[in-house]
Order: C-alpha cells, then structure tokens, then sequence
C-alpha cells in the first residue's frame, strides 16, 4: 500500500514539473508565430473580395 502512495506523490511530481515547463514555455513566447506574418501578405486575397461584394 505505501508504494502507491509513493507512485502518486511522484507522478503528481512530475505533473507539476510539466505544468511548470509549460506555462515557462507560453510566457516566454515559444509558442508566438513568428512565420505566419510574413507569409500572410504573399496569399492572394481575390477570395475575400468577391465574398464582401456579393
């Protein structure tokens, strides 16, 4: 019985840790897209257009 006491105190360890790494990874801005702006401009936008003038 005491091992599964252990087994959930590291899994929530290491469930804490995961959680950690990834709200350090969000606030530093790892997941920003940096290559979808400069691609935006190169699509044709012909599409938009015809649908805002019917």
């Amino acid at each position: 019985m005491e091992i599964i006491y252990l087994l959930i105190s590291v899994s929530l360890l290491v469930a804490l840790v995961f959680l950690g790494a990834f709200i350090w990874s969000a606030k530093s801005g790892q997941f920003d897209d940096t290559y979808g702006n400069s691609v935006r401009l190169l699509h044709d936008d012909d599409e938009d257009d015809h649908k805002s003038q019917s």
